[in-house]
């Protein structure tokens, strides 16, 4: 089905479906960050073993993305969107209710499960709506709230920590829940195909793989677990092993290996893996700085860490004529060098030092962010064929929220690690987290050798005329 049999009115109110869609998940992806020493202390948890609380809802993310388009071809688009934001809204709710981690990260899995489908379903049916000439208008004005909700997640987080309560952070996705609920029934089209296919077996295997290396980096930072880390981790590669021999077989895999002979895609995923794990930390190790080190308010927090999207935004504007005067293998390569340092750099103000100094290397952190993701990705679908870019995509799309996941616990774990050695006095966690943010700019430093295998001309056919 295609945009010929969308209405006036579907047209009109379906960008503004896509933006509840996403404003939703990305306020959710960031107003966390912020809010975790509250909601560790109300539980009973330190706060440095609280990263499972984001990484459930990550990694859940990751793993049912590439499901969503099977299952809206099969039972419909309006009704897994509607679905969707049901289990969104009650994760929400349930997160809310929680009493202790273990239920918390329940809860972030089943309002994962909703974010899953409910931004990719809200995307597939913009496409199906609208005629190509008129898809790239609508898609930007619907994609304002993706670059509005890291703004104001934090700055939101933090003040209902201070004025309400930490359970406030997820009861306001449920009024926004039942207004999508309501234009869903009146404007969501409900677009099938007949006879959608899923790799459900590469599906398992690969969902295993990610579940297990993901909750072995998580461990990593406790090493009294130092058997159950290696199992979990030696597992995770033998079924990352098993996907590629499924793969190699299978007629329709989940993802297909012959994207992996794309050099440029090759080396897009690949650096966008590596780069993000060093990067994704970032916004949750600053607001814990703040809070934990520094005993600042959770609203600090959120205003320390905010100027970093609002940069990103900025940032967005410079991509195209950057990449047109310096190519992207020099772009990127500088790039990822200076974000490293930039991270390092966090590791100088002593206690005694004003926070406020942190907020310019958000800034510039910000704007090499934009940079480099933006890169990143466009590379890596640079010179995909048309029958590749679907599935070429949604790797991409999982490849990302992966990353991100395994960022974080490596992140926390380095620094639990580092917590561990030194000890637990005000001092000693201050010297945790310069010595992580060392440790992970020099990770994101070295992974600037990932884009000496691009070649000069590559993303030439990228270039935009001036």
């Amino acid at each position: 089905m295609g945009s010929t049999v969308a209405s006036e009115d579907v047209k009109r109110f379906m960008p503004y479906l896509l933006a509840t869609a996403i404003f939703m998940q990305m306020l959710d992806s960031t107003i966390l960050n912020t809010a975790l020493p509250a909601i560790a202390e109300d539980l009973g948890e330190s706060v440095l073993n609280m990263q499972s609380a984001i990484i459930s809802y990550v990694l859940t993310l990751a793993l049912f993305i590439p499901v969503s388009g099977y299952l809206a071809d099969k039972f419909g688009t309006r009704k897994i969107f509607m679905l969707a934001l049901i289990l969104f809204s009650l994760g929400s709710l349930f997160c809310a209710m929680s009493q202790n981690l273990l239920q918390l990260d329940m809860a972030r899995v089943f309002q994962g499960l909703g974010g899953a489908l409910m931004t990719p379903v809200a995307r597939l049916s913009m496409i199906k709506t609208y005629p190509k000439n008129e898809i790239v208008r609508a898609m930007n004005y619907a994609i304002i709230p993706a670059l509005v909700g890291p703004i104001i997640g934090p700055l939101i987080g933090g003040y209902l920590v201070e004025w309400v309560s930490w359970h406030w952070i997820f009861l306001i996705n449920i009024p926004m829940g039942v207004l999508g609920l309501l234009f869903s029934l009146k404007y969501m089209p409900d677009y099938k195909e007949e006879k959608p296919q899923l790799d459900l077996k590469g599906f398992f295997i690969f969902g295993s793989a990610s579940v297990l290396l993901s909750v072995g980096l998580e461990l990593l930072g406790h090493p009294k677990n130092t058997s159950i880390i290696v199992v979990l981790l030696m597992a995770g590669f033998l079924m990352l092993f098993l996907y590629f021999k499924h793969a190699q077989k299978a007629l329709k895999p989940l993802f297909p290996l012959h994207l992996f002979q794309v050099r440029t895609f090759r080396v897009g995923v690949i650096g966008n893996l590596a780069t993000r794990i060093g990067i994704s930390s970032i916004p949750l190790l600053i607001p814990l700085l703040v809070q934990v080190a520094y005993g600042k308010s959770a609203s600090l927090a959120g205003w320390i860490v905010a100027p970093m999207a609002l940069a990103a935004m900025f940032g967005k504007t410079m991509v195209v004529p950057v990449m047109n005067k310096f190519g992207y293998r020099k772009i990127l390569r500088f790039n990822t060098g200076a974000l490293g340092i930039l991270i390092m750099t966090l590791a100088i103000p002593g206690l005694d030092a004003n926070i406020i100094w942190f907020i310019p290397v958000m800034l510039f952190m910000g704007i090499l962010n934009s940079i480099q993701f933006t890169a990143m990705n466009a590379i890596a679908i640079s010179n995909l064929r048309d029958y590749q870019n679907s599935s070429g995509n949604s790797l991409l799309t999982v490849n990302q929220q992966l990353a991100i996941g395994f960022g974080i616990a490596i992140g926390m774990s380095v620094l639990n690690l580092y917590q561990n050695q030194f000890g637990s006095g005000e001092v000693e966690i201050h010297k945790a987290f310069r010595y992580t943010f060392i440790t992970i700019g020099l990770l994101t430093f070295f992974t600037a050798f990932i884009f000496r295998r691009l070649h000069t001309k590559d993303g030439d056919n990228l270039k935009t005329e001036d």
